[in-house]
This record gives C-alpha cells, sequence and structure tokens, in this order.
C-alpha cells in the first residue's frame, strides 16, 4: 500500500527523469507535455498535447538554432493555448499532420529528417497559418531576454548611452 502513496506523489522531475530513461519522444498526457530530456515541460489548457508538441516542432523547424533550447520555443508558442487561438491552431495543425500523411509519414512529428519537415512547411508557407506562426514566432521566441546572450545581443543600448559609446567596437571577429 505505501509503494501505491508513492506513486501518486510522484514529483515532475521524477516523471521528466522517467521518461526520459524509456527513451520516448514526448510523455503525452490529459494536458501535459514533456520532453525526454526534460529540457521543457508544459501543461496545456486548450490545445491537444500533441497538438501543442507538434507547435514546438514547428517553431523549431522554423528558427532552427542549435545552440537553443526547446524551452525557448514552449514559452514563444505558449501564446497560442488559448480559447480564442485553439480551434485555428488545432485546424492548422491537422492539415501539415495531414501532408505529412500525403508522403508517408504519420504525422508531422514523426518526420524524423529536419529536411523532409522543412519541405512540409515549405508547402504552407503561403497560408494564413503558416505565417500566424511564423509572424508571432518572431517576437515570441526573439523578445525573450534570457536568449539575448545566446546570439551575443545586449538588449537596447539608448539608456546605457546608445550604441556609438557602448558596443559599436566591439566586434572581435572581423
Amino acid at each position: 500500500m505505501r509503494q501505491n502513496a508513492s506513486n501518486r506523489d510522484l514529483t515532475r522531475r521524477q516523471l521528466l527523469s522517467r521518461a526520459s530513461a524509456a527513451g520516448a519522444s514526448f510523455v503525452i498526457g490529459a494536458g501535459f507535455i514533456a520532453a525526454p530530456d526534460a529540457a521543457w515541460a508544459a501543461e496545456t489548457e486548450h490545445l491537444a498535447p500533441e497538438t501543442f508538441a507538434t507547435l514546438v516542432q514547428m517553431a523549431r523547424d522554423i528558427y532552427p538554432h542549435d545552440r537553443v533550447s526547446d524551452a525557448f520555443y514552449v514559452i514563444a508558442v505558449k501564446g497560442y493555448d488559448t480559447a480564442e487561438a485553439a480551434p485555428e491552431i488545432e485546424a492548422g495543425i491537422a492539415a501539415l499532420d495531414g501532408a505529412a500523411r500525403g508522403r508517408g509519414h504519420a504525422r508531422y512529428l514523426a518526420v524524423g529528417w529536419e529536411r523532409d519537415r522543412v519541405d512540409l512547411l515549405r508547402a504552407i508557407e503561403e497560408g494564413a497559418f503558416f505565417q500566424q506562426i511564423r509572424a508571432g514566432l518572431v517576437t515570441g521566441l526573439y523578445n525573450q531576454k534570457a536568449i539575448w546572450p545566446l546570439f551575443g545581443y545586449e538588449g537596447e543600448s539608448y539608456s546605457q548611452g546608445g550604441y556609438i559609446d557602448r558596443g559599436f567596437n566591439d566586434i572581435n571577429w572581423l
């Protein structure tokens, strides 16, 4: 009986470590999704967890940065988990999964090669759904102050005298 009680008291950290040990690509439950490397976990309110996981992968494929963890992409797309946005996002991801099935894959997340996923995205890049996600990622991803050091951006310079006196000649790679 004591063992059952300890299973119910499973911490988020334990859940994530067990998920990574199992080797699953994503742990998806009712409103909860986690990456196998325990790099991120998120709860969804209005989007299906599978839809949210696909949205995170789509964000990474649109703006790929090897040094940026998935956690930043999760933050960037979390704004789409609203009652107003959910129907359109669910429909867009369903269409993307349909396009993946048309090319012999079970769904977008099952496409193993980034190049193949990018080909799927290029096929829909003129559509409203893709443009909405891409435009939202520009601010959703790059306005996160925690990500700026990864790109060498020190933030706005006006309050510190401008770029002429601070940072203009800091280019050490030329």
